[in-house]
């Protein structure tokens, strides 16, 4: 094939031409209009329920939107169904970065699916910001720079209720009932690092899948146990059914739900008022079906919003509560970069956050970031279901032990 020198010359002329367009559009962020968003999250499939992060992140920025959007730009939020499946997870984010050209992935659901995506996006230099996760993996600003956790650390929390156990529960027998993935993992790992020596009151533990047919089975072996101390680490569905077949048992031991399990309309009711009277967990934002809020004035913005924006979902949602708290987190790290939305800065914004509380955050709890510290929120409060309300006590907890108290 010949080309001809002018040929030749218009060939050079149209691929320097792009090359200005694309570095125009990749360093002169002013002369965007609209900010694009990716995320992908288990619209479908076991994970199906935690949906409603995103769905409630969508409507949060529709929300922005008509309210004139972050700095006079729109956002556009795209989000994919990605079913949790990792390798899903991978090409749906390829997509929405080379096809869509988003700025940043936001949000996205899972440890599983933000591993399979963290080294891509590192790369390519792409922001992975306030994942769902609390992998500590997904903090590690030295190896992965562009990937920024958002809640605490699963194993944190573990710890934080091993050390409620020694102080409450000291050389009582304890059994762990937890969910056979990353995040079961991560949760009961937390225990074990908390307790220490006093592991050897941990008298069973039993992983189980998120289809398990045989929880019956599981509750009926912990009961057995007679243990008076039961750890569950799940989702809220699987939690309500172990308290309540717990109870069909007639066994009452002290129960302790981690935090994503812990919602009152979702776990505790479905399980029954009389049987989750009592319950444990450790939280950093506020259950949107506690009465106790209703007069909190976050609440009731939570609230308008649910009502004008999201209204399929239930009010009472924790899950969509995640998002919405997630959702404003970006928003005011997007409104701190002013004009300047190149993704360096970006990065910079989201790790320099001082005392931003979200408004849906319990009392307390507040997100700081540095360049070499990526969890933004490190805090979690102790508290009780007393039958009607989640009783916080004790203060607010930013460590915990990591080894358990010698007895």
């Amino acid at each position: 094939m010949r080309v001809t020198g002018r040929m030749l010359f218009a060939l050079m002329v149209a691929v320097a031409s792009l090359g200005a367009m694309s570095q125009e559009r990749a360093e002169d962020p002013a002369t965007v209009s609209e900010i694009r968003i990716g995320n992908v999250m288990p619209y479908s499939g076991p994970l199906s329920e935690f949906g409603a992060i995103g769905k409630a992140e969508a409507a949060y920025f529709d929300m922005i939107n008509e309210r004139g959007g972050i700095n006079g730009r729109k956002v556009r939020f795209i989000t994919r169904d990605d079913n949790s499946d990792p390798a899903t997870a991978l090409e749906l984010t390829r997509g929405l970065v080379e096809k869509d050209e988003v700025l940043l992935m936001f949000g996205s659901f899972g440890t599983p699916g933000n591993l399979a995506t963290r080294w891509y996006l590192n790369e390519r230099k792409i922001p992975q910001l306030f994942v769902a996760s609390g992998d500590e993996e997904m903090s590690r600003p030295r190896a992965f720079p562009w990937t920024m956790g958002w809640q605490p650390s699963y194993k944190a929390e573990g710890r934080i209720y091993a050390n409620y156990i020694q102080a409450y529960y000291p050389r009582r027998k304890i059994v762990v009932l937890w969910q056979n993935d990353q995040f079961g993992r991560d949760l009961f790992k937390g225990i074990e690092e908390g307790l220490g020596d006093l592991n050897r009151f941990v008298v069973v533990d039993i992983a189980f899948d998120i289809a398990d047919e045989h929880l019956d089975t599981h509750v009926s072996v912990l009961k057995q146990s007679g243990a008076e101390v039961f750890v569950f680490a799940g989702v809220p569905s699987t939690a309500a059914r172990v308290i309540k077949m717990a109870a069909g048992f007639n066994w009452h031991p002290v129960f302790i739900l981690n935090d994503a399990a812990a919602s009152i309309a979702n776990a505790l009711i479905p399980a029954g008022i009389e049987n989750s009277a009592g319950v444990i967990s450790a939280a950093f934002l506020k259950d949107p079906s506690d009465p106790a809020w209703k007069d909190d004035p976050g609440m009731k913005d939570w609230l308008a919003f649910m009502d004008k924006y999201n209204h399929p979902e239930s009010q009472n949602n924790s899950a969509a509560l995640f998002g919405y708290a997630a959702a404003e987190a970006l928003t005011q790290v997007l409104k701190q970069c002013g004009d300047d939305l190149s993704r360096e800065n970006v990065m910079q914004q989201a790790s320099s956050l001082r005392d931003f509380q979200p408004s849906v955050a319990l009392p307390g709890i507040k997100m700081n970031t540095r360049p070499d510290n990526y969890l933004p929120i490190k805090q979690m409060r102790l508290e009780q279901f007393d039958g009607r309300t989640w009783q916080s006590f004790g203060d607010v907890i930013e460590t915990a032990f990591t080894e358990g108290r010698k007895r």
